[in-house]
């Protein structure tokens, strides 16, 4: 089983979860951040960190929310790996309650 990133981080990209990730398997783009499904080893370090609790194990991820598996595995292949914890968009605390954002996500290159 893998972890999936799912609509609660657009466009709020806290990058808490990729301080604790094992195997540097986030990647991330121009204001979401996804998790590679080969890359991720299943630990599960990153579901606790996440301040929008937007990460789930991938049997777990909401019926709404079922695209997001398929979604993670593209951008993993198209976006750059994250490895360090970098500030959040200075917008991010104005986005995090806010729900149904895909028309959002912004799929260009970090």
């Amino acid at each position: 089983m893998t972890y999936v990133v799912t609509e609660a981080c657009i466009r709020c990209k806290y990058t808490d979860c990729v301080d604790v990730c094992p195997v540097d398997c986030f990647h991330e783009g121009p204001n979401f951040l996804v998790i590679d499904p080969d890359e991720c080893i299943d630990c599960t370090l990153c579901v606790a960190e996440c301040p929008v609790e937007a990460i789930y194990a991938e049997d777990d991820v909401p019926a709404s929310q079922e695209h997001f598996k398929a979604l993670n595995a593209e951008l993993a292949k198209k976006w750059k790996t994250i490895i360090e914890r970098k500030p959040a968009p200075p917008d991010a605390d104005q986005w995090k309650d806010v729900e149904k954002k895909l028309d959002q996500l912004d799929r260009g290159g970090a």
